[in-house]
């Protein structure tokens, strides 16, 4: 059970601030409710009995903030060539509410968006997932939202030049080859 001031991760929201717990009737039903208070003036309201069932859950603290930069920092991992799998695939991922699957979906998103550009679903979920991301790591960092949006940008940019230095002058032709090679020998 959460309580009033409690810092909460609302999946496919974000992370909010418990602002107040109150009964309401809806369709003439009684239910406690969490008021969250989301980035942007939003308030959601969450009814308490299914919370957890729901999947809200605490923000993570400023070491697994640190683990979660450093998920940024990784290479890519395997997704889809096809557009509508990854989609869907990544919003499986987006609904666990696991910040490190975000963070994971954040950093290939934005490569492929560097390599090849995107479709418009998935810049829309781009931009939704960085927002979840950057909206627990502002509340488990305890930085301004300014300042969290250039540590995640900084960070992508760097890794996704890390990424692309060694590759080689060849880029992603070399990258396929190996890949065949390693298939065609195994």
């Amino acid at each position: 059970m959460f309580k009033v001031g409690d810092k909460v991760v609302y999946p496919m929201h974000g992370a909010g601030i418990i602002e107040s717990i109150e009964e309401k009737a809806i369709l003439d039903e009684r239910q406690s409710y969490y008021i969250i208070k989301m980035p942007g003036e939003v308030k959601v309201m969450v009814p308490t009995a299914k919370a957890e069932e729901i999947g809200v859950r605490n923000i993570i603290d400023k070491e697994s903030a640190e683990k979660v930069i450093q998920v940024l920092e990784q290479e890519s991992t395997e997704m889809s060539m096809n557009w509508n799998k990854r989609y869907r695939d990544n919003m499986e991922k987006m609904k666990t509410g696991n910040i490190y699957e975000v963070a994971d979906i954040v950093r290939n998103l934005s490569f492929k968006q560097k390599e090849k550009g995107l479709s418009t679903g998935e810049k829309k979920m781009l931009l939704n997932a960085k927002q979840i991301l950057v909206s627990e790591l502002v509340l488990a960092e305890q930085k301004d939202l300014s300042e969290i949006e250039s540590i995640v940008d900084s960070t992508i940019k760097e890794s996704y030049e890390e990424h692309i230095s060694t590759l080689g002058q060849n880029g992603v032709e070399n990258n396929i080859v190996k890949k065949l090679i390693t298939t065609t020998n195994n």
